[in-house]
């Protein structure tokens, strides 16, 4: 059955828009007066450049304050990476580990458990749970994890597994997807992550991870986790072999399934990271080194516009581009800045530096110098605390950061008042 996006009362086109040249122009005003951007519109406007990028990113912003306002949200979680051991061999991770590596890691049930309790006595609603996929690793471990934590922490939501690890369980137990899904569902597993969807392109993924999770099995296993009633993300990594017209693609696929299961929460645009990553450093000359920033700042707005009604909340990484970057995001379509994460693995892995946790009371800091309202979600957007008058406890982060500091950029700008953007 398809689900409809819900009517909306139409506003003034954005002044931005009608510097845009005539293709473009006629594409965003559509968009403004509820129409659906196709896959080709797309793929021209992740072409912009100069005033039509300019009027993009007004648009974006326009279907934003439609869709949320001007609460800008996130979730306090932690995530756990239980095993970095993999031999899967994808050419562009960093993670993977053998296990005769001195780094390499494994975690049992009861040492998840623990670190989900540390989580808990923290304040976070969530654990975010994935890890590489372990050779020895039984396909009943991942329903171990579920139970063992639900046991302890009965209240802890838990978003966990990846559709190349559901693959891999479902693999190793001989269940069907759906089957697997609906005894982790049982289990207590909350929602899972969207990721290891890459590009959803097959000559792509042939160069990222030789289709070892071809696009159409990491689509067969997303409706399956809908079908049982497991809420999953969704995500897109880009900035490697890719372009425009696979960008729009991939989106357009993630909007059919919408519109069929209602299931997505969010999307989350993860710029790829070059430093460590063996795709890069085997092919420097094919790979780009990630992202430019105006692919950045498209790739979160054209989102935006393309999955209007249907995927209406856009989450920013700051794992990925540093705090300060991920505010800007806000005013590229932009409502989430995902989790205080407390710790991170992969990223690390591929060269990022920008650290492994954001506090709540940091990431209130942030959404409020940029004029917006700061918002404590559970994992599936519904609103736990709004913070308009009020800041959440001060909390030291959990790694020690050796006197790196997210939020020094801050300092550059006077702080907004919330309601600021909304006048």
């Amino acid at each position: 059955m398809t689900i409809q996006p819900p009517a909306e009362k139409f506003a003034a086109v954005p002044a931005a828009v009608s510097a845009a040249s005539a293709p473009v122009r006629a594409i965003l005003e559509m968009a403004l007066e509820g129409g659906e951007v196709s896959e080709a519109e797309g793929t021209e406007l992740f072409r912009a450049t100069g005033d039509d990028a300019e009027a993009v990113y007004a648009t974006a912003d326009e279907l934003r304050r439609r869709a949320n306002g001007d609460r800008v949200s996130f979730v306090v979680n932690r995530n756990i990476n239980f095993t970095n051991i993999c031999y899967m061999g994808c050419r562009f991770c960093g993670f993977a580990k053998r296990s005769e590596d001195k780094d390499a890691e494994w975690l049992e049930p009861a040492q998840i458990v623990a670190r989900a309790q540390q989580a808990w006595d923290r304040g976070a609603t969530e654990v975010c749970i994935q890890g590489g996929l372990h050779p020895k690793m039984e396909g009943t471990y991942y329903r171990d994890v579920v139970r063992a934590i639900k046991a302890a922490l009965p209240d802890m939501h838990i978003h966990a597994f990846s559709p190349f690890e559901i693959w891999y369980g479902a693999s190793k137990t001989k269940m069907s997807y759906h089957d697997f899904l609906a005894d982790l569902k049982e289990a207590g597993l909350g929602s899972m992550p969207g990721t290891a969807a890459e590009i959803l392109d097959t000559e792509v993924r042939m160069q990222l991870t030789k289709n070892k999770l071809s696009a159409e099995k990491w689509v067969e296993i997303i409706r399956a986790a809908h079908e049982v009633g497991i809420p999953t993300t969704a995500t897109i990594m880009y900035g490697h072999i890719d372009g425009p017209q696979h960008w729009a693609a991939h989106i357009r696929l993630l909007r059919d399934i919408q519109k069929d299961t209602g299931g997505f929460t969010e999307l989350v645009p993860l710029s790829f990271v070059h430093t460590e990553s063996p795709l890069w450093a085997q092919n420097p000359d094919k790979v780009r080194p990630g992202p430019t920033a105006l692919e950045v700042d498209l790739m979160h707005a054209v989102s935006r516009i393309m999955l209007h009604g249907w995927i209406d909340n856009i989450q920013v990484s700051w794992t990925k581009l540093g705090a300060a970057r991920a505010q800007e995001m806000l005013s590229r379509g932009v409502n989430d800045l995902g989790g205080t994460l407390m710790n991170e693995s992969i990223s690390r892995a591929a060269g990022s530096d920008h650290g492994q946790e954001i506090t709540a009371r940091e990431l209130v800091q942030i959404i409020r110098a940029a004029g917006r309202v700061p918002v404590r979600r559970g994992t599936t957007y519904g609103v736990r605390e709004v913070y308009e008058h009020h800041d959440p406890e001060v909390i030291a982060p959990l790694v020690d950061r050796q006197g790196r500091d997210p939020l020094a950029f801050l300092e550059m700008f006077p702080e907004r008042p919330a309601l600021e953007a909304a006048e």
